[in-house]
């Protein structure tokens, strides 16, 4: 069983109990709502826990969301207060909380600095300065299971019979209600079979049999068009997270390897990762 109370036991144990007022005209997050025992309980300590409740929670009323976190945090409180000592683990918990937090926290003022519109400008530059425009194409096709139904299809599709009446008659792929229509694609979007066979196509052809993981399949090019090189507005969020990343990497490297990291790995069985008994000793 659980030891910790779900929100929802928490206030239903705790609806008798009697909610102190704010004392302050203005509260901020220091503001005391409540002492357990001569310890404060904190507006900021109720935004935090009201921040990651899930979020089926957003449809109760704030009334009945304040009322609820108080209590919980009361009751946790006089619960915490009957252990004589904090065990081990608890402290351990808190620390990897603390310095998850940290680690967020240093990596937001360093993104501040560094994700200005320059340096966004110049990862675009890079990326697509010199690109060429890139080839797109718009194919349809019909997915069966063997060879032969592949070989026979190919050969009514080149004689004349209309190419979307056959895939719906015949394809198992997804795409075959709709006339195994695939709509545009590009570059390294298909599976490698499948794009070199429409990049010896003309539009208009149909190809031989193709073999995948996915069975056989049967392709028409419908046709092609070149794709010009995408405005910034258009591929910022993208480079918006390459740049992030990169930077946040960079920073990484740069501090670990100005550190003293000792790692006492050796010797120790790694399926030990597993035992959480040993948070208990």
């Amino acid at each position: 069983m659980s030891k910790r109370l779900t929100f929802a036991a928490a206030t239903a144990l705790a609806l008798c109990l009697p909610l102190p007022a704010l004392a302050e005209d203005t509260p901020t997050s220091e503001t005391v709502v409540a002492t357990v025992n001569g310890k404060d309980i904190t507006l900021g300590h109720m935004i935090l826990v009201r921040a990651n409740l899930p979020q089926d929670y957003n449809q109760l009323p704030d009334e009945v969301l304040f009322d609820g976190i108080l209590n919980q945090l009361v009751q946790q409180s006089v619960l915490a207060e009957t252990l004589d000592d904090t065990p081990r683990r608890v402290e351990m918990a808190v620390e990897n909380e603390k310095r998850q937090l940290l680690a967020a926290e240093a990596v937001d003022d360093l993104l501040a600095g560094a994700m200005t519109d320059a340096a966004l400008q110049e990862a675009y530059e890079a990326q697509y300065a010199n690109a060429e425009p890139s080839r797109e194409w718009n194919a349809s096709h019909i997915l069966v299971e063997s060879e032969e139904e592949a070989a026979a299809l190919v050969d009514r599709a080149r004689g004349g019979d209309d190419f979307a009446q056959l895939a719906r008659d015949h394809s198992t792929g997804p795409s075959g209600p709709n006339g195994g229509e695939l709509g545009w694609f590009s570059a390294g979007m298909m599976v490698p079979p499948f794009e070199e066979a429409v990049n010896q196509l003309d539009a208009e052809g149909i190809s031989d049999p193709v073999q995948t993981q996915f069975g056989w399949h049967v392709i028409r090019l419908n046709e092609t068009r070149l794709k010009d090189v995408p405005p910034l507005e258009e591929v910022r969020e993208e480079l918006e997270m390459q740049l992030q990343q990169q930077i946040v990497e960079a920073r990484v490297q740069e501090l670990t390897d100005a550190a003293t990291v000792e790692r006492a790995v050796e010797g120790i069985d790694k399926s030990l990762l597993s035992n959480i008994d040993l948070l208990e000793k």
